[in-house]
């Protein structure tokens, strides 16, 4: 028993003078330097560079010189530091200043969504100040081609053109030529431009973007519904593709005419005719608020029974009656009165064409006077004629 804890005994002692033996591990900083940057903890997204402004501060009595590097540093990613506008690997620091240098982070496209730590470390050669830092990956990384939009539905009538702005975004390594399609339904026209100009294609930089116009018009008479417009940008064996919609509300159209669609008529200088028109509402949407005028010659005047229809609904028609009078010196002849029927959204035209008469008082005062001359004569031939 007792060579038994004598052994035990042994075996504590040697361990203690092995262990008084090692080195300790020096954990000090670089004597009077720290490291400053406020925002150590950032959010990026696959690709992004994340530029930290860091401060090298030298509070000791001594210039420090120091190098840096940077521990626990995500693999595939890249990084450099700088200093007035160079590339730097040491840096000296006079005694109770401070220097500025830049450390420029690149994350890589294709990376997993996560923290990821690491510090920048500046070191004398035996001591070491460390500047921790956390990237909040926020999403998944991948290598692809993304099309996206912040307003992929339009509403409007089938009369407008749709314009839809959307951004294409190369998230690979190398530049991109994309040909742009749509495979939109019959009849429907779809046009890309960048800028003022048309085009089918563009070039995209690695990870970088591109903004884009599409401008959407309906097929004519197209009736009232949603419907839905694929875009895709293509590039070798990647495709990136988006939906756009258009709401279509309905189509504006109108017909100004008359009962019997007959445009002429005619008329008594200085008497009036009453005339009807027919507005006739032939799109799919309804029309409000019309009002009615009317261009005549001069010195006419025009009167109609209501001046403003308050609507008039798809395929229906609202008859106006217009007075028309003509002006008491007008002379023989035809003349032209245009009628208008006008909405907010849309206007129609007639043009009346009217044949002036003069008036038969005129007439029956011409035959009275001719008669009066020829009994005149008639007298005077038997009063003196025969002498």
């Amino acid at each position: 028993m007792f060579n038994k804890q004598k052994k035990i005994l042994s075996y504590f002692l040697i361990f203690l003078l092995s262990f008084s033996l090692i080195k300790p591990t020096s954990l000090e900083a670089v004597e009077g330097v720290s490291l400053f940057t406020p925002y150590t903890g950032l959010s990026a997204t696959p690709g992004e560079t994340i530029n930290y402004s860091v401060d090298v501060i030298n509070d000791s009595s001594s210039i420090q010189n120091m190098s840096f590097s940077l521990e626990d540093f995500p693999k595939e990613w890249e990084y450099s530091l700088t200093a007035g506008g160079r590339e730097i690997k040491e840096l000296s620091v006079r005694a109770n200043s401070e220097e500025v240098i830049t450390l420029d982070i690149t994350t890589p496209l294709e990376v997993k969504k996560a923290d990821y730590r690491f510090s920048l470390v500046a070191s004398d050669g035996n001591n070491k100040t460390r500047l921790p830092f956390v990237v909040t990956i926020s999403e998944q990384g991948t290598l692809a081609t993304e099309l996206t939009s912040d307003q992929t539905n339009l509403q409007g009538h089938a009369d407008s053109d749709f314009s839809y702005s959307i951004t294409l975004r190369n998230r690979t390594a190398e530049e991109q030529n994309y040909a742009l399609s749509s495979k939109a339904e019959s009849g429907w026209g779809v046009a890309f431009k960048s800028g003022s100009d048309s085009i089918s294609s563009i070039s995209v930089e690695p990870n970088g973007t591109a903004n884009i116009n599409v401008k959407v018009t309906p097929p004519e008479s197209i009736a009232e519904g949603t419907y839905k417009i694929p875009i895709r940008a293509e590039s070798g064996n990647m495709t990136a593709d988006l939906e756009l919609e258009a709401t279509i509300t309905g189509s504006y159209d109108m017909e100004l005419t008359t009962p019997e669609g007959n445009l002429s008529t005619n008329i008594t200088a200085g008497q009036d005719k009453t005339v009807e028109l027919v507005i006739k509402n032939t799109g799919t949407a309804t029309l409000t608020d019309i009002e009615l005028s009317a261009t005549t010659p001069p010195d006419w005047e025009t009167e109609f029974d209501k001046e403003t229809i308050p609507e008039i609904e798809p395929g229906k028609s609202e008859t106006v009656k217009a007075t028309i009078e003509a002006s008491s010196d007008a002379i023989a002849g035809d003349y032209v009165a245009s009628f208008t029927a006008k909405s907010a959204e849309k206007s129609a035209e007639a043009t009346y064409r009217i044949a002036v008469k003069t008036s038969t008082l005129w007439g029956i005062v011409a035959v009275l006077i001719i008669v009066g001359v020829v009994a005149g004569l008639y007298y005077i031939v038997r009063k003196y004629g025969r002498r």
